[in-house]
């Protein structure tokens, strides 16, 4: 059966679905179509109506969002990036959205500046992004994961490299540890560095 991903290669959500679509031997098995969430006639919105990426075709279903995607994947190949005892998925799942997290703040900010004259953007809002980010980061630099090819560890890979591109807030003089781990999860997980914008 045909599997369709309708993603672009700067989505960093889109990134952690290709990041895993690789560590699980699927990527192969996977067409990447290009999506505008911005054309009305895309037909994207008819696939999902929020209009959002990533979204899976599997046949003549549609999946979304990349948590759930990559719960799909995870359950065709039998990877286990997903534990199996309610506990520890529990626990991953509560790190992935951890992760996720600091993600959906920098978009925010990001659409706060793209869709806003540089007058109506609301610094409060802005502030508010960073302080999530920050509180997050935070945690992450107290107690990194182990630089594996895990759920976890895509999600905050996929983030890291998100802010580093985006720069919504400078995140590396402060975090010493979180920039051992990128290092150490690019070295680790050929997949990060194969999902790079130039890589696609």
């Amino acid at each position: 059966m045909p599997v369709e991903l309708r993603t672009t290669t700067t989505s960093p959500f889109g990134r952690k679905v290709r990041m895993a679509a690789i560590i699980l031997g699927l990527s192969e098995r996977t067409t990447l179509r290009s999506a505008d969430t911005r054309d009305p006639n895309d037909d994207l919105r008819s696939q999902n109506p929020l209009g959002k990426i990533p979204c899976l075709i599997i046949g003549p279903e549609a999946f979304y969002d990349s948590g759930v995607i990559i719960e799909m994947l995870d359950a065709v190949a039998q990877g286990g990036l997903i534990p199996a005892d309610p506990l520890a998925r529990a626990r991953v799942m509560t790190g992935a959205r951890l992760a996720d997290g600091i993600t959906e703040a920098a978009l925010l900010m990001v659409y706060e500046g793209r869709f806003r004259d540089a007058a109506q953007a609301s610094e409060v809002w802005l502030d508010h992004q960073r302080d999530k980010i920050a509180r997050t980061l935070a945690r992450f630099e107290a107690a990194p994961p182990e630089p594996a090819p895990g759920l976890v560890q895509i999600g905050l890979a996929a983030a890291l490299g998100y802010l580093d591109w985006r720069q919504p807030m400078m995140w590396r003089e402060d975090h010493p540890r979180l920039v051992a781990w990128l290092h150490s999860f690019a070295g680790t997980v050929p997949a990060f560095l194969q999902t790079e914008r130039d890589a696609a």
